[in-house]
């Protein structure tokens, strides 16, 4: 396997579509839909390879905190996650730690923090991944209860 970061050439930009194409019909995450070319544009990209196929991506972009928050004061550069994703047949075979820890790597000497927000709808294993697993902290949640 080969993490590495991408410029979005064509063919990159077709396999990660697909990729959120399979991602939107796995139904494990609320209201997550398939990425187009807009939602691409813009962000760093990390690619997990094996045999020259992407199996796993991960992607986001360099922003500034836009206001003061008990984590970090208004204006600290983040790398902000936006998607991180990993064929199921791969997965629990460390590939999107590799992916993370690659990309914290690279965006280390841009940035103080590395955030993201998730909506999977198994929070349970995706906290363990994300705090037990590669260290991160617990900053906030929001919650929802259907009432019909």
């Amino acid at each position: 396997m080969k993490i590495r970061e991408s410029m979005l050439e064509e063919r990159t930009v077709e396999a990660l579509i697909a990729l959120s194409v399979d991602w939107e019909a796995e139904n494990s995450c609320h209201g997550y839909r398939r990425n187009a070319w807009e939602d691409l544009e813009g962000n760093r990209v990390f690619l997990a390879e094996e045999n020259g196929e992407i199996i796993g991506y991960l992607f986001g972009k360099l922003e500034k905190a836009k206001s003061a928050s008990s984590v970090m004061p208004e204006g600290t550069s983040c790398f902000e996650v936006e998607e991180l994703y990993v064929r199921p047949e791969y997965r629990s075979q460390g590939i999107g730690s590799a992916l993370f820890r690659y990309a914290e790597e690279a965006v280390r000497p841009e940035a103080a923090f590395i955030t993201l927000g998730t909506a999977t709808k198994n929070f349970r294993a995706i906290l363990h991944f994300y705090i037990d697993e590669l260290g991160m902290e617990f900053w906030s949640a929001r919650l929802f209860k259907k009432l019909q």
